[in-house]
């Protein structure tokens, strides 16, 4: 991906600038989790096993672990290397759960962490073709991100995307490592959430989502029990689906020790069709979001009107 400058309507290249070492990538990822890709770092150079992982991290919104691994040469396989790391990590779970405890000081228990969800990013300047055909597979708990940097401290991050007409790695032999794996972790896809819903509410579902593909740089990520419509990497709504209804969740913010969190928003909701509701975090926090139930085509006006709100602070 080439960058420019608009120099008075004159197009100027942005030089590429080589990361030196691994470790400089490493570096830049862990000071900005949050941001990239709103996980919280555990350990850096986490030892399990035989292996070392360059960076341990949680995802609060799934509760599972994300596993980061940073390369800069193209020789290694990322499905084998992937697979061996998630299979070790699901064998001695509970090292997970000691190393997490201390980061937190605050116990876990076994069952609240969603194993089923834990999957693996490399980030890497480029990936070879074969790297990234290797990942043309549904239902694949392995993610690639190209990384590059360029003058004047501008940074890209681009994730490589799997062919949408991939055949499911369930569909793979049940042997070895791959099948030790799949016993345990579900990539979650928009059917495994739709399929609990009547013929109305796929269609409440099917407008909601032409409404906001028309809203600039949002994706779609599915999870065990919602999809998150996103801008960039910050959820806007988290949508749950029943038989009869759409449930959004939209989050307002945090409040600790009586104080509010940054970006803290009330909704302007002439209507009041939205609930308030709170969740609250071991550690006193308290996060405080809306919860808007859509179960006919009149309210898609009204509910988008609402969460524009929140898409336009983001």
């Amino acid at each position: 991906m080439e960058i420019y400058f608009n120099e008075k309507h004159n197009l100027l290249s942005v030089k590429t600038i080589p990361f030196r070492l691994e470790k400089d990538i490493q570096n830049l990822v862990e000071s900005n989790l949050q941001t990239l890709f709103k996980l919280e770092l555990v350990k850096s150079e986490f030892t399990i096993d035989k292996y070392r992982l360059d960076t341990l991290c949680f995802d609060m919104e799934s509760k599972s672990f994300v596993i980061i691994e940073y390369k800069k040469d193209k020789n290694y396989s990322v499905i084998d290397q992937g697979f061996s790391y998630l299979s070790t990590v699901l064998e001695n779970k509970g090292e997970l759960i000691l190393e997490y405890q201390e980061k937190l000081n605050t116990r876990v228990r076994k069952d609240g962490i969603d194993w089923s969800q834990i999957r693996i990013i490399f980030i890497s300047p480029s990936f070879s073709q074969y790297q990234k055909d290797s990942i043309n597979f549904k239902d694949l708990p392995i993610e690639l991100y190209e990384i590059k940097q360029y003058e004047n401290d501008i940074v890209t991050l681009n994730r490589i995307q799997s062919k949408s007409s991939s055949t499911s790695i369930n569909e793979l032999s049940d042997g070895g490592v791959i099948g030790k794996v799949k016993k345990e972790v579900k990539v979650y896809n928009e059917s495994d959430l739709l399929n609990k819903c009547n013929e109305e509410t796929l269609e409440l579902w099917s407008k909601l989502q032409n409404r906001t593909d028309d809203l600039d740089d949002i994706n779609y990520v599915p999870r065990k029990h919602y999809i998150g419509i996103r801008k960039n990497n910050t959820t806007v709504t988290y949508v749950h689906f029943y038989k009869t209804k759409l449930l959004l969740h939209i989050i307002r913010g945090n409040i600790y020790k009586g104080k509010k969190s940054k970006g803290f928003f009330t909704f302007d909701d002439p209507k009041n069709i939205s609930k308030s509701g709170d969740h609250n975090f071991k550690d006193g926090t308290v996060r405080k979001y809306y919860e808007i139930v859509i179960n006919k085509s009149d309210d898609i006006d009204y509910v988008m009107m609402l969460i524009k709100q929140k898409y336009n602070i983001l």
